[in-house]
């Protein structure tokens, strides 16, 4: 039994590891499909999808029939052995009664006992198939919990220029202050850095932009600044602070962020505003959909801001979740603001409004901007050139050009690029 048992256990765990790895891959192809169908079927891919998932559905058939396969090896093994072991007991006991050795009775109950015996180990072969299969499924799951984080909250206890005598670091919130990036080296894949020592500080208050062709690193800049991933070389502080000494929830608490792609989730539209945040009422939500002029479109909704919205905002446009991702920026009011090309996906008039209504919400707010199109950013204070991960130009609208440099030659081909379009 024990080496049945043991058979049974090493091939049948591996079986369902297949089965919950291919159960997986059809999941992701399904949902993968389903919200790209309009993809799909604008290239034809129909038949070609459906064949594919064909296949994978085929080999996860045949990973369930192996895994079955085993079940029907050892259940009935285990059944040989009890009908093996009564016919032991009534060969030999046979034998022993018609030589007087021993009673019939005593004979009849060794039968019964072995049927006890095995009845239980019979029932428990069923249990462990099962057993199996669930230890098979959680192993994927432990793995995840197992998974250590690698962005914790700093220990409070090291200042940026020192660490002496543990003094404990002040609430960077209340001298909320100078950005400083000091020689930041990053990269996503081992020996290609995106950034290249980066150095630079932003003021409080300083409305800077972030301006370089795709791939630069201005996105990159943004994620270390939060915390969603770690510098490898240099330090990002923030009003003296270390952000690795900062707690991951209050330095991701002074930042309002607006990304280029919205993600909203199911719920109404004052819901997608206020996220959860109590202390934002109902009148807050309106000041801030009104402030980044989404007012007019919300007003025409059936129900306003208690209109439902569907899984990632899939009933409005992109334009009106940009909108939306603005008034939750701003309802937040946090005091430093992050756009990452914030107005790219709204059309001229709606980014005008929203323009008027930036001017309102920087004042007196530390702004990073990342943009594309430098007509959005001619007012900033100051704006940094990344180029192939090292920043290299800094300076206002007007420096720059008189430097007739990289972002000479960015403005330069936006401008022609506009007057070939006014010439058409």
């Amino acid at each position: 039994i024990w080496l049945v048992t043991q058979w049974f256990r090493r091939n049948v765990r591996e079986s369902y590891r297949t089965v919950r790895i291919w159960i997986a891959r059809i999941n992701a192809y399904l949902q993968e499909r389903i919200t790209g169908m309009a993809t799909v079927q604008l290239f034809r891919r129909e038949a070609r999808d459906f064949a594919e998932f064909d296949r994978i559905d085929r080999t996860y058939r045949d990973a369930n029939v192996q895994s079955i396969f085993y079940y029907a090896v050892f259940y009935p093994a285990i059944e040989l052995i009890s009908a093996i072991a009564a016919a032991l007991i009534i060969w030999f006991g046979g034998g022993w009664v018609m030589m007087g050795a021993l009673t019939l009775g005593s004979l009849v109950a060794s039968l019964q006992y072995s049927s006890r015996f095995f009845r239980p180990i019979s029932d428990m072969s069923e249990k462990f198939n099962v057993l199996q299969g669930a230890m098979a499924s959680s192993e994927r799951i432990f793995q995840l919990l197992d998974t250590e984080v690698e962005i914790v909250s700093g220990s409070g206890m090291r200042d940026a220029g020192s660490e002496r005598h543990g003094s404990r670091i002040p609430d960077p919130r209340s001298r909320l202050g100078r950005i400083a990036f000091e020689n930041v080296t990053f990269a996503y894949v081992p020996g290609e850095p995106v950034l290249r020592n980066v150095s630079f500080t932003v003021a409080p208050g300083q409305r800077v932009a972030l301006v370089g062709a795709t791939g630069s690193g201005k996105t990159t800049i943004v994620s270390l600044l939060l915390r969603f991933y770690d510098v490898q070389q240099g330090r990002i502080t923030i009003g003296g602070v270390d952000v690795r000494d900062m707690d991951v929830h209050e330095l991701r608490s002074m930042f309002g962020l607006v990304l280029q792609d919205v993600h909203l989730f199911s719920g109404t539209i004052g819901g997608n505003v206020r996220l959860g945040n109590e202390s934002i009422d109902e009148a807050a939500v309106r000041r801030a959909v009104d402030a980044v002029h989404a007012g007019p479109f919300i007003d025409r909704l059936p129900q306003g801001l208690d209109t439902p919205v569907a899984e990632r905002g899939a009933t409005l446009s992109v334009g009106q979740k940009q909108l939306l991702s603005f008034a939750r920026a701003l309802a937040f009011d946090p005091p430093v603001l992050v756009l990452d090309e914030a107005t790219s996906s709204v059309d001229t008039e709606t980014e005008l409004l929203i323009r008027d209504a930036l001017k309102v919400v920087m004042r007196g707010r530390t702004t990073i901007a990342i943009a594309h199109r430098l007509s959005t950013i001619q007012d900033m204070d100051r704006i940094l050139v990344l180029h192939k991960g090292e920043l290299r130009e800094a300076g206002t609208h007007q420096e720059l050009l008189a430097q007739r440099g990289i972002y000479h030659r960015l403005y330069q081909l936006q401008f022609k690029d506009r007057e070939l379009v006014n010439s058409r």
